[in-house]
């Protein structure tokens, strides 16, 4: 599917953005298992770009709530989940380009994959354009999505946890690096490093998405943390 294809010029009008340079978009839609000339790099970018932004949405919309419930609202919204939802939303699903084995086991609706395809058009979107552009596309998609605090009742993540078990003794937040990844294109696992430079520790976890593999790196980083008692 080309970058100026009518797919992708109707994407384009449901996003309410149009692309100056139409490659980085086809470069969000393509899975590793596709081509070396992927979206993980865009969905590194974009990841950072969405949570500023929820951030932000949350910060005017829940403007009594304390740090550390606005943080549970805000992994409520950026958890793979909704971040799902709102792909097939904007059809993301027909329009991923993949590699024929994960074709065959289902990829264009996994749902860790096109939570990180939407990841990677809101980082698109920044590099075409720039922050205040990517954050309008955020709230834009965020618009139809229920916030109140009672989100804040949701079940914290171990990511989420462990940055507020970091905040409340006043330690940086953990760094998250890939250390590797295991299988075939179309099924493969990520080996995800969590480093706590300041207490000179570091843990790991493998999981099916970099998304799942930090969770479970920071699992483990939390259960190691409390039977250390640090």
């Amino acid at each position: 599917m080309s970058a100026d294809s009518p797919a992708h010029q109707a994407l384009q009008q449901r996003l309410q953005y149009s692309f100056q340079n139409p490659h980085l978009l086809a470069q969000a839609l393509t899975h590793r298992s596709f081509s070396a000339d992927h979206n993980e790099r865009l969905e590194f970018l974009g990841d950072s770009v969405l949570n500023l932004a929820v951030s932000r949405l949350l910060f005017k919309a829940l403007a009594d709530l304390p740090e550390g419930d606005l943080s549970r609202v805000r992994a409520n919204l950026v958890k793979q989940e909704t971040l799902h939802k709102l792909a097939l939303d904007l059809g993301l699903s027909g329009l991923m380009r993949l590699g024929e084995g994960e074709l065959r086991s289902g990829g264009q609706k996994r749902p860790s994959i096109l939570a990180d395809a939407l990841e990677a058009v809101i980082g698109a979107v920044f590099l075409d354009a720039d922050y205040s552009v990517a954050e309008a596309l955020v709230h834009r998609l965020f618009d139809a999505v229920e916030i109140n605090p009672s989100m804040q009742a949701a079940a914290k993540d171990p990511k989420t946890e462990l940055q507020e078990w970091l905040q409340a003794r006043r330690f940086k937040l953990p760094l998250y690096r890939v250390v590797g990844t295991l299988g075939a294109a179309h099924q493969q696992t990520f080996d995800v490093e969590c480093e706590i430079p300041e207490l000179g520790r570091s843990e790991r976890g493998i999981g099916g998405s970099r998304r799942a593999g930090e969770q479970a790196a920071a699992a483990a980083m939390l259960q190691a943390l409390k039977e250390s008692k640090a």
